[in-house]
């Protein structure tokens, strides 16, 4: 008998490339439309330039080594910072960690580039091709591997047997076609971005449709739909922070989610919740360098743009000690920073205490058995009052 079906929809009848958004549970809706109000507020935060880059720099060091460390990168965060900033002095044995990484930053840079110039990135099946020929650029692979080539062999990964070869450069255009067509209302776009990362992700590991670096590409096409739909550029890298942070988790729910019709739903709530919890730490991030900001500025209002020595001196210790995460004894204040150390290289131990207690009575600092910190906690006084409920 001749028949027209396809190997995969014999092996792999639940890739229909359906998705149901009435089959979401209701609290993916509210997480997503958390998610949206603190994108908003990430986009709309006004940050020092200096430490927007770093907030820039740190997500893309997380995001890469997400990246990667999901299939085995075993560099430390710092690590893949030196890396990045081009610092690393790896051994040759683990140069190609180095590798890795470079290639994942090299590919979300040409990502940015692409969607800042000409709005968009193409998620065709020679764009995808591209990214995974970025992937593996430099790396060694399996003889059967051509890096940006579809596959021409039948894989298998853990238990998992990925459709056949014959079937992967089909499904892969499919796949793109699906995206391309995906729904984003412009009053909803963040949402749908974010659904539509999740179902790009999901049916992209399903699929495999190359040799290598499926994961790594993957996580690309999301970045790419996050990037496009307007997404601020660090919360973009969120969710593969999140697939290696909860990397045991992951795993657990791509195989519940394979072989089930319905199995795309459990991943997408998995999917929301990390990606909702990563936008809160860097809401919080944003939070910490504004409140930095404001109490500098209220320090420097404090003392005004004159004053003598003492007052400088006493403005310069207030701020060094902002600096500083933990309580620090008095006798280590002078070595807090050079300009510290210069203002009372030449003035008594004496007057350093007089400094300190003339700060604790304007509010400033504070003051413990353990030493002394800034009183950073005054800038909040300048917050809306709210009732605190128990928790």
């Amino acid at each position: 008998m001749v028949t027209n079906q396809r190997p995969y929809e014999r092996t792999h009848p639940w890739l229909t490339f359906a998705f149901d958004l009435g089959r979401l549970q209701h609290t993916d809706w509210l997480a997503l439309g958390g998610a949206a109000a603190m994108i908003d507020r990430i986009a709309g935060a006004p940050l020092d330039p200096d430490v927007a880059e770093e907030v820039h720099r740190l997500y893309l060091a997380r995001g890469a080594l997400a990246t990667t460390a999901i299939e085995g990168n075993t560099l430390s965060e710092a690590e893949a910072r030196d890396v990045i900033d081009d610092r690393a002095t790896l051994p040759p044995s683990r140069a190609y960690l180095g590798r890795e990484i470079r290639n994942i930053v090299e590919a979300c840079n040409m990502v940015a580039g692409e969607i800042a110039g000409q709005g968009r990135f193409p998620l065709d099946v020679a764009g995808v091709e591209r990214l995974n020929a970025m992937v593996l650029q430099g790396l060694e692979v399996e003889d059967h591997v051509a890096p940006g080539k579809v596959r021409d062999v039948n894989v298998s990964v853990g238990g998992y047997r990925c459709p056949d070869r014959r079937d992967a450069g089909f499904l892969l255009a499919r796949l793109c076609e699906v995206l391309n067509g995906f729904p984003l209302p412009e009053e909803n776009r963040y949402a749908f971005s974010i659904l539509k990362a999740v179902f790009a992700h999901l049916y992209f590991v399903w699929i495999h449709p190359f040799g290598d670096g499926n994961g790594r590409t993957a996580r690309l096409i999301e970045l790419a739909i996050l990037l496009e739909a307007g997404l601020p550029q660090p919360a973009c890298h969120l969710p593969s922070n999140h697939y290696n942070l909860t990397r045991t988790e992951y795993y657990r729910q791509l195989a519940r989610a394979s072989g089930q019709e319905d199995g795309i739903y459990g991943f997408a709530s998995y999917a929301i919740r990390g990606f909702a919890d990563g936008l809160r730490e860097q809401v919080e991030v944003i939070r910490e360098h504004q409140e930095a900001v404001a109490w500098t500025n209220f320090v420097h209002g404090q003392f005004g743009e004159g004053g003598g020595a003492t007052e400088r001196r006493r403005r310069s210790l207030v701020l060094a000690l902002s600096r500083q995460p933990e309580v620090v004894p008095v006798n280590r204040l002078p070595s807090l920073d050079a300009t510290v150390a210069r203002d009372y290289a030449t003035v008594s131990n004496r007057t350093l205490l007089r400094d300190v207690e003339a700060l604790v009575r304007r509010g400033l600092l504070s003051s413990g058995p353990d030493g002394v910190r800034a009183n950073r906690e005054r800038i909040r006084a300048f917050l809306p009052w709210r009732n605190e409920p128990p928790s």
